[in-house]
């Protein structure tokens, strides 16, 4: 019986965080530009970037990749690489 209270506590918790997790904003819905930003800036920032605090800055900069992209080539970007 604790077997089974163990069990529906500890998915009564995941499904807590998954909710508060997707009302939190966009961590999850972020595509190939953003999580690539986030990886050159863990890559080359010197471990003095944390791309989770600069979440708003980030997605200001690949917003802006993708209109010059658009105006540049009078294409619209992938739906596979834009959110």
């Amino acid at each position: 019986m604790d077997k089974i209270k163990d069990l529906a506590g500890k998915l009564g918790n995941k499904s807590n965080n998954d909710t508060a997790g997707s009302s939190s904003g966009g961590n999850n819905n972020e595509d190939y530009l953003d999580k690539a930003l986030d990886s050159a800036e863990r890559k080359f920032g010197g471990g003095k970037v944390d791309p989770a605090k600069m979440r708003d800055t980030n997605e200001k900069i690949t917003d802006g990749a993708r209109t010059q992209f658009e105006s540049m080539t009078g294409k619209k970007v992938p739906e596979k690489f834009s959110n």
